[in-house]
């Protein structure tokens, strides 16, 4: 056995893959191949191999030096992280310059693996796999920002079509516009022109991947005070978006508040990020643009999975993994699941298969909070569902999710929520966060958090719309006061006679 700690799954093995950009260097360990990945250890360096390639060709000279000396250590960190298998991967600047594969030979020495320098294409492709592993349905435009280079790529569902690579990268498109960022925006307007499909996707999503547009949202997060710092599936508020966009592309941005929070390396690259991104926009008109977590490195990892994981559901399966590292018992976080199906159909509550999804979620999370004391168990599973690196869920979804397990741990109180949560999640998911909360409320005093119990509680339907919960005579034990006051809350919420009984 690799490691000893029941903090992680016993049975994966951690893999490693760097990442070798036009800008920066990184290294991610993951903790196994699976369709939520989850990261180990994670470490970036940025080093600019593409500064300069414009007008050299070549890779910079110091920053091959110090790239190379990073990836001495990064394949030492892989080993000591347990890594059973390393994939390094390597982009614009290493494929298009001269002495890219004088410098892919001495990394690979260093390494001891092959180095797979990727396409434009395989690039291109990559970054919409990423997207279609951690968005539910994604439909609209991938783009991937570089150093070097801009992929566009057209996804819908889980296919994608129309590639493109264009030029527009932050470090090369700041040296061809020979740092004028109105010549940027010329070069980045002529640029987008060409890709007809772009044009013909006017009214989808658009989704922003890579380190500059996520420092960008980072920003926009700040200057607008949104409650949940989550950079994965932010939706900027096209609203102020275009003002925003303009006041990072005037290029002064040492006085905008969360600056210092960038590196020094990537701060000189926002405003070209803005002038892209503003130019996209203008071309596509969007409904909408989200920031993707994910890209080329987790559209690669997407790729190595079989075909029956990459079709579950990664939101689920992360949600359940988290349950056997948290709950007391999976299997009941497993049997909740199915025990609210039935519930919400004889409610009469009417869902979408995305709202399904997040109530299967919120019950496989119900419990991972039980080791904090009693009072702080609500705060606590709320600020780790919110908060946590789940894909395939959106920013309201997530505010529904931690709701329901907030009110699930300290009643059915609208009070405990700030009112920007309230105004994330939206006045449909806080009222079902409440039905949820006040259902799982009643149904663990019959259950003790153990299996074996509730598939045995059947609702049965009375005159004027009254339900009654059915606890078998076998049970019957279980009701008592508590209970029965927890029932009148649920009744309250729903506005419908509830009891409990006994039954035969």
């Amino acid at each position: 056995m690799i490691h000893s700690s029941q903090g992680r799954l016993q049975d994966r093995r951690p893999l490693a893959v760097i990442d070798i950009g036009s800008n920066s260097v990184r290294l991610v360990v993951y903790e196994g191949v699976a369709r939520s990945p989850t990261v180990l250890f994670n470490e970036k360096m940025m080093v600019g191999l593409g500064r300069g390639i414009v007008s050299t060709g070549r890779l910079d000279t110091q920053a091959v030096i110090r790239a190379v000396e990073e990836l001495r250590r990064f394949r030492a960190l892989a080993d000591q992280a347990g890594a059973v298998s390393l994939h390094v991967i390597a982009t614009a600047a290493v494929r298009e310059a001269e002495n890219g594969m004088d410098f892919v030979a001495k990394a690979e020495e260093i390494l001891g693996v092959p180095i797979r320098v990727l396409s434009g294409k395989e690039e291109a492709s990559y970054s919409a796999q990423g997207v279609i592993s951690a968005f539910f349905s994604p439909d609209g435009i991938v783009g991937d920002l570089g150093g070097g280079s801009l992929e566009l790529v057209d996804v819908s569902n889980e296919s994608f079509d129309h590639r493109t690579t264009l030029p527009l990268g932050g470090l090369r498109l700041q040296e061809m516009a020979k740092q004028s960022l109105s010549n940027a925006a010329k070069i980045a307007r002529e640029e987008l022109r060409r890709v007809d499909f772009l044009k013909q996707a006017k009214g989808r999503s658009f989704y922003c991947v890579g380190g500059t547009w996520r420092n960008l949202a980072r920003l926009h997060m700040i200057a607008t005070g949104y409650p949940l710092p989550v950079m994965q599936h932010y939706k900027f508020d096209l609203g102020d978006l275009a003002k925003f966009l303009n006041e990072i592309a005037k290029g002064d941005i040492g006085d905008i508040d969360g600056i210092k929070s960038i590196s020094k390396t990537r701060r000189a690259l926002l405003p070209y990020g803005a002038v892209v991104l503003r130019e996209i926009i203008d071309a596509m008109k969007p409904k909408n643009v989200v920031v993707s977590a994910f890209g080329v490195r987790e559209g690669y990892l997407y790729s190595q999975l079989p075909e029956q994981e990459r079709e579950r559901d990664p939101l689920i399966s992360a949600a359940e993994e988290l349950a056997i590292l948290r709950a007391r018992s999976v299997t009941h976080a497993r049997e909740l699941v199915a025990w609210t199906d039935d519930a919400f159909d004889i409610f009469g509550i009417d869902e979408t298969e995305e709202e399904a999804r997040y109530r299967h979620a919120a019950c496989l999370l119900a419990d991972i909070g039980w080791r904090a004391h009693p009072e702080y168990r609500g705060t606590q599973s709320f600020n780790i569902i919110a908060n946590g690196s789940f894909i395939g869920i959106d920013h309201p979804g997530r505010a529904f999710v931690a709701l329901a397990n907030l009110f699930r741990h300290e009643g059915i109180y609208e009070d405990l929520v700030s009112s920007e949560m309230k105004a994330l999640a939206g006045s449909r998911y806080v009222k079902r966060a409440c039905i949820l909360g006040a259902l799982l409320r009643v149904v663990y005093l019959f259950s003790a958090s153990m299996p074996g119990v509730i598939q045995k509680l059947k609702w049965q339907k009375g005159k004027g719309g009254a339900l009654s919960l059915v606890v078998p005579a076998s049970h019957a034990d279980l009701i008592g006061e508590r209970p029965k006051s927890r029932m009148k809350i649920l009744a309250d919420v729903l506005d419908r006679p509830m009891d409990i009984i006994a039954g035969d």
